[in-house]
């Protein structure tokens, strides 16, 4: 086991964390090649741990050809070097260890890249071999048509041939994604042994969490039948349910869930189940997985009714299952909260009150990179994007993944690489400097400053059980555009999405997004904690 790992005394620490997702390509580059690298994350652990989070999230950094960015992995157990050493990351856990930081990493079960050795291995043993078993290969309808009519989330079919040519070997092979993914096949036993074979790897390093993709989609109907619809797969695969939500999932995770258990402190399973609040809440049962995204909020652009009314799914969701949500607005996935909210100064604003109104609500929260910044997407020129949903779908996520900036500075991609002659592999705006860790450092009415300052105070309530991660959560719209979430205790959590300023509900204002007006009201996009009369 790498280092001693942080403990926290009070049971189920993970359900009020506050985890910061890093995306280590994009966070800080340390050799000078222009891609973000455990180097530079070590370097900048102490600028995480000074924010006052609990832990970090990192996106896959195991060897891949990179095609989607490290989500096509083809070694479960290693380092790709484009990020480092297996060194360094020992290294960076014993240091993140040691400023009370836990380490979630990625792990992706649904599929594999096309160059994993066992994918490579199946491919060439041929039909009906034990190998082949491990995915999902199969023979192609009358005509050449592919097995089925499945759509791949990056657009097109989910199939590819293993010899697109006029070679004997003519079946296809599932990808719902790219076809450098190809699906395991989970009700093979084997990719079962294999994956806890994955589990206990990185928690026998001390890794104290792991973050499952796709968590949802491992199985698929049986049979493979035809989905009702022909159209892209989109939201999440929730337009074909042959591949997703299916009941012999759940299994998996009980399996996953008495490994981590079987250590100590007990490691944590965080799902990316991209399903309604009533299905993804039912992965969180307290024999499965610890945390699920609340992938219904993460969506929401500036509206109260629709907050509120994903607000109280959430919670009978909570009720039902026991499992408090997971907030976040952000991810690598999807557009900034800024643009998504809106852009320019009113997008700002939104983002920072909605940042502020998830680090209030009970449960666990995530921030995404930048997200402290409130930096906005990117329009990234054409020829510099890499997104493989943009090649193939004609849909982009680099706008969410330019490397941060650190500097006011534009040396060095505005402080990003120790190079001044590297390129990052996606280029940053001029504007980028302005909106730099050494820009809002230096005022204190940033939204890095409001970060820090709130997540303090939520330790500070957490610490006398004002804030409750058991607590319930009330939700509702005054006529005005003013949301109010009032927590079951002491908190209420008020947020302004009308135009004009806002009576607030009596009590006193903890801590807001923006100043009040002098009449005490709360501006048009802004959130405030209170805590009641």
């Amino acid at each position: 086991m790498t280092g001693s790992m942080p403990r926290d005394p009070r049971p189920g620490w993970w359900q009020d964390a506050v985890i910061y997702q890093v995306y280590p390509r994009s966070f800080a580059d340390g050799d000078g090649d222009g891609v973000g690298d455990l180097a530079g994350l070590l370097d900048r652990l102490p600028y995480l741990a000074s924010l006052g989070v609990d832990g970090i999230w990192m996106t896959p950094f195991h060897p891949s050809p990179q095609v989607d960015q490290g989500y096509d992995v083809s070694d479960y157990c290693g380092v790709d070097p484009l990020f480092g050493t297996m060194e360094q990351f020992d290294k960076l856990l014993e240091a993140a260890h040691a400023l009370g930081l836990r380490i979630f990493l990625d792990v992706v079960p649904n599929h594999c890249s096309s160059e994993h050795p066992l994918f490579q291995a199946a491919v060439a043993a041929g039909p009906g071999s034990p190998e082949r078993a491990m995915f999902h290969f199969e023979n192609g309808g009358d005509g050449g048509a592919p097995p089925n009519n499945w759509q791949s989330v990056f657009g097109g079919r989910a199939w590819s041939r293993v010899n697109p040519g006029s070679g004997s070997d003519r079946q296809w092979y599932l990808h719902l994604f790219s076809p450098e993914q190809p699906d395991w096949n989970w009700r093979n036993p084997a990719v079962g042994d294999y994956f806890e074979g994955v589990l206990r790897f990185w928690f026998d390093k001390g890794v104290d969490g792991l973050r499952v993709d796709v968590a949802h989609a491992l199985f698929k109907a049986d049979g493979l039948p035809d989905a009702e619809g022909t159209d892209a797969v989109v939201n999440g695969l929730r337009s074909n349910p042959k591949v997703s939500d299916q009941e012999d999932v759940h299994e998996v995770y009980r399996r996953w869930r008495r490994i981590a258990d079987s250590y100590s402190p007990s490691r944590v399973l965080v799902g990316e189940v991209n399903l309604a609040p009533g299905r993804a809440a039912r992965y969180t049962r307290h024999d499965e997985m610890h945390q699920a995204f609340a992938f219904a909020f993460v969506k929401l652009g500036w509206d109260a009714a629709a907050w509120a009314a994903v607000g109280t799914e959430l919670e009978v969701a909570r009720r039902t299952h026991g499992a408090p949500p997971t907030w976040a607005l952000e991810n690598h996935d999807i557009s900034r909260s800024v643009t998504r909210f809106g852009g320019g100064e009113r997008g700002a604003l939104r983002a920072r009150a909605g940042l502020l109104t998830i680090l209030g609500l009970p449960g666990g929260a995530y921030i995404y990179q930048g997200q402290e910044l409130n930096l906005p997407d990117v329009e990234v020129p054409l020829h510099a994007r890499a997104d493989p949903m943009w090649t193939r779908g004609g849909v982009s996520r680099d706008g969410a993944r330019v490397p941060l900036p650190w500097t006011i500075a534009p040396d060095n991609a505005y402080g990003f690489s120790p190079a001044a002659a590297a390129q990052p592999w996606l280029p940053t705006p001029a504007s980028w400097g302005s909106l730099s860790v050494e820009a809002h450092r230096s005022d204190p009415s940033s939204t890095l400053h409001l970060v820090t300052t709130a997540l303090a105070l939520r330790k500070q309530l957490i610490e006398k059980e004002i804030f409750s991660q058991n607590d319930a959560s009330t939700w509702h719209v005054h006529d005005t555009g003013l949301l109010i979430c009032e927590r079951e205790e002491q908190i209420l959590l008020a947020v302004n999405m009308g135009g004009e300023p806002s009576r607030l509900p009596g009590g006193s204002v903890l801590l807001a997004s923006f100043p009040l007006t002098p009449e005490g009201l709360l501006p048009p996009d802004s959130a405030a904690w209170i805590l009641k009369d």
